[in-house]
Parts: C-alpha cells; sequence; structure tokens
C-alpha cells in the first residue's frame, strides 16, 4: 500500500472501502469457524449430554459439579462438560420429573443432589434403545470420516 501522505482523498476512501471489505470478509470467516466448532460441541450438549446425566444419575445420586467431573473421568478426560450446560440440563430434567433435586442442607443450600426417578429411569432405557442405532450409525460415519482424511 503507498504512503497515505502521497495519496488524494479518494484514493484514501478507496483504501478505507477495500480494508473495510477485508475485514467484514474476514469476521464472516471467524464466525463460520465459532459456528462450526459450536455444531461439533452440540452434538456433545444437545444430543449425548441428557442421556450420558441420565446414566449417571442411574449409578446413584450426584450433584451437578460431581456429574461434570464423572463424565470427565469416564471419558478419560476428553469430554468435561462446564457446569453451565449441567445446571441448565438439571433443571430441566427436574421440571420434567426425570429426576428430583434435593439441598443436601435446607438451611445452607450449599448443593443439590440429584436422584433419578422411576420416570426417569424409564426415559433412559427408552432413550438409549431409540439412540443405539443412531450412536452406532454416527460411529460408522466418524470411522469412514477418519479413514478417508487420514
Amino acid at each position: 500500500m503507498n504512503d497515505l501522505s502521497s495519496m488524494s482523498p479518494q484514493e484514501i476512501k478507496a483504501a478505507e472501502k477495500q480494508l473495510y471489505e477485508e475485514y467484514k470478509q474476514k469476521v464472516a470467516q471467524l464466525k463460520k469457524v465459532q459456528k462450526e466448532k459450536e455444531a461439533v460441541g452440540q452434538v456433545f450438549t444437545k444430543g449425548l449430554l441428557p442421556i450420558y446425566v441420565l446414566y449417571i444419575l442411574s449409578l446413584g445420586p450426584s450433584n451437578g459439579n460431581d456429574i461434570a467431573h464423572k463424565i470427565g473421568e469416564r471419558t478419560g478426560g476428553l469430554w468435561i462438560p462446564s457446569t453451565g450446560g449441567i445446571y441448565p440440563l438439571l433443571k430441566k430434567l427436574e421440571k420434567q420429573d426425570l429426576i428430583i433435586g434435593e439441598w443436601d442442607d435446607l438451611d445452607k443450600k450449599f448443593q443439590k443432589i440429584y436422584t433419578l426417578t422411576p420416570a426417569g429411569m424409564l426415559e433412559f432405557e427408552n432413550k438409549k434403545q431409540l439412540l443405539r442405532p443412531k450412536i452406532e450409525e454416527a460411529l460408522k460415519v466418524f470411522k469412514i470420516i477418519y479413514r478417508d482424511i487420514y
């Protein structure tokens, strides 16, 4: 690019416009990358997190933070959901009467311990049967894509 002092006002205006267009393109590219990352993350948070939380609770009562840690332990640290994703899900499952949340200390209300209800266990078993073929299919697709790319 030329030195600004040797450019006419029209040339400066044209350069500003060009830089602005390049800026808009870069921002659009960054937004696209971010959306793609979020979409990959949503496979876990929207698709697998609800059933996996029900599974973890089928093993015994737990609080939200421990659920996230248990998922992290069981996946060898490859997937550790944030508590910011866990707690809204727990609230939703509680509203659906699939789990019950009870304060460990009614006075201090330090942490809520969640327990699977009979309806929650039934929902878990139903989802498990429903999702099995889809998860198996997804695994096959991922293996094919991985093999093709790498």
